[in-house]
Order: C-alpha cells, then sequence, then structure tokens
C-alpha cells in the first residue's frame, strides 16, 4: 500500500524534490558511518586508535594535526571518485526528465553529480572542492591530487594540499562538526536558487526523501518543510521510515530496491 501511495504521489506531481542523506550511497557501496560500529567496521584503525567519527570530523585537527586529519578526508576522497552511483540514481535522473527537478543533499561525495544532475544543493559542502585554512582570500578550488595514505596508521603523507595563493595549508570545503570556518560561498547561491524554485512549485511538489536520519535532520527537515503544501512526501528509509504528515508516505526499505519498485508503478 505504501508504494502504491508513493507512486500515487509521484503521478500528481509537476516537480520534483528529492532529499538525500547518507542512506543514499550506501547501494553504491559507500560505508554506513551511522554508529560507532559502522564507522569502525569502514574504518579498522580508527578503532584502534578510539576515534569516533564526530571527533575525526573536527576541523581542529587540519591545524593540530594536519596528516591525521588529511588521513581521514584524503581517503574519503579517493574511495569517492572510484564510486559508481548505484542504478537508483539513474531512475531518478530519468524522473527528472519528466519533472522540473531539484536535488537537496547533506552528502559531500558528488554522487549526483556523477549521475548526471545539473541542479544539486549541496548544504554540507564538497569533499570535491578545498579551501585555504587561513583564509587568505581564494576562491574555493577543485581539489586535485589526493595525498599518500598510510594505511596502517590511517595518516597523509607530506606533500599535503596547499592553497594556490598563500601556500598555506587546503581543507575540504566541507561544514565539519563545530565548524566556524567553513565557506559557503560555493554552496550558498545554489541553495539561494533551491529555496526560491520551491517557493514557486510549492503546491505541485512531491518530495522524495532518502536515507536521512534523524540524527543530524537537516535532510528531513528540509523535506518536511518543502513538503508542507501539497503533503506528497515520500520517505525513503531502512532503520526511520516515519512520516508526522498523514497524507506523506514511509518506507522502510533501501535506497535502489524502493526506487525500482516504484519507477515500474509510473
Amino acid at each position: 500500500m505504501s508504494l502504491d501511495t508513493a507512486a500515487a504521489h509521484l503521478r500528481a506531481a509537476g516537480a520534483l524534490l528529492i532529499c538525500a542523506g547518507a542512506g543514499m550511497g550506501v547501494d553504491s557501496g559507500l560505508p554506513d558511518f551511522r554508529g560507532t560500529e559502522g564507522f569502525w567496521r569502514a574504518y579498522p584503525p580508527y578503532e584502534r586508535l578510539g576515534l569516533r567519527f564526530e571527533e575525526l570530523a573536527d576541523p581542529v585537527h587540519f591545524a593540530d594535526d594536519p596528516a591525521l586529519a588529511w588521513g581521514f578526508y584524503g581517503h574519503r576522497l579517493a574511495l569517492y571518485r572510484k564510486t559508481v552511483p548505484h542504478a537508483g540514481f539513474e531512475i531518478l535522473r530519468r524522473w527528472a526528465e519528466r519533472y522540473p527537478t531539484w536535488v537537496f543533499t547533506s552528502n559531500v561525495d558528488g554522487q549526483f553529480q556523477v549521475a548526471g544532475f545539473d541542479r544539486v544543493a549541496e548544504v554540507h559542502g564538497s569533499i570535491h572542492h578545498l579551501q585555504c585554512l587561513r583564509g587568505c582570500g581564494q576562491e574555493i578550488w577543485p581539489a586535485g591530487e589526493v595525498p599518500e595514505i598510510d594505511p596502517e596508521t590511517m595518516r597523509a603523507v607530506d606533500p599535503l594540499p596547499a592553497c594556490p595563493s598563500c601556500g598555506a595549508l587546503a581543507r575540504p570545503n566541507i561544514l565539519m562538526f563545530g565548524d566556524w570556518e567553513w565557506d559557503p560561498a560555493r554552496s550558498g547561491p545554489d541553495l539561494q536558487r533551491l529555496h526560491e524554485w520551491i517557493r514557486g512549485h510549492r503546491r505541485e511538489l512531491a518530495v522524495v526523501e532518502i536515507g536521512a536520519g534523524t540524527a543530524v535532520p537537516t535532510v528531513r527537515r528540509e523535506a518536511e518543510l518543502a513538503s508542507a503544501a501539497s503533503g506528497r512526501l515520500v520517505r525513503i528509509n531502512v532503520r526511520e521510515p516515519q512520516v508526522r504528515d498523514p497524507r506523506g508516505v514511509g518506507i522502510a526499505q533501501g535506497a535502489e530496491s524502493t526506487l525500482r519498485e516504484l519507477d515500474t508503478l509510473l
């Protein structure tokens, strides 16, 4: 019944907003960082050090221990560059040919762009772009070569990425935990364009939210607000599918399998 309701929401829509969290990438083989156990399964060296994801995703390490910081982010950058988006991305891209479509995501992996989407608002930035740690005025620039990383210690080896203007250490243009130095100059305009677009499509909008949990509720909140006028919210989430608005629908399955099933009903 939930899949039928979800398909009805999509058929009735005149515009589509895709809201994606970390669960969207699991079917592409990306690690699930939910909870310490999942993070340590993906990165055993950090278990030996007793370091949690939240502790590593802290910008202070770029100043205090840059080899540790770039070991973590350099490994992720290399992983994301090698990752092939799963078939669910192609299904969504085909849907985007039927409707005016935007993507709102907290993911920093760039998978939607690889899959062919051009209207993507990355609320937490992108690992594929860098900024100057010193804040010298250099504009955000595309990430270049990934530093070499020792797989036993997960520490990066010199030379580390540097600012092309002043030579200071570079860091990913990602909003980290407790991050007051993140530069929103690249992401901000896309977010503004997205919200202007939503205001013009509220009544006809369907929102498909995928893999967005409650621990960091940015994506869920965006999906709920965007769908408030139409009530057409489709939440795909293995662990937390509950939907507060009775007009919406929650589906307790993974991303790729659910998108495949929905596609057959449209």
